[in-house]
């Protein structure tokens, strides 16, 4: 397992510019204090991106049709269809 490399609390203040740079190319550190391990510097995970509809259709092309009567079915076996009155104990 490779550890992240350790930076102290002055070079992250003299450097944030190329240790930021670092961390969104995916880079991890883990901060320093007198000598101490204080925290860790770590990317945010990737953002979900919305797929632009020429994509989706692409993709999509190779999906099987849906059986619309069988999708309702499962639907309908799945849940609970109760008219009653749902705050009722």
């Amino acid at each position: 397992m490779a550890t992240q490399p350790e930076i102290t609390q002055r070079d992250l203040r003299n450097k944030s510019k190329e240790i930021m740079d670092a961390v969104e190319h995916g880079q991890a550190f883990t901060v320093t204090r007198d000598g101490h391990r204080i925290g860790e510097l770590i990317p945010l995970r990737t953002r979900r991106r919305f797929v632009a509809r020429v994509e989706f259709a692409a993709a999509s092309r190779g999906a099987p049709p849906i059986d619309l009567d069988a999708f309702r079915a499962d639907q309908d076996a799945a849940a609970e269809h109760d008219s009653g009155d749902p705050y009722a104990r």
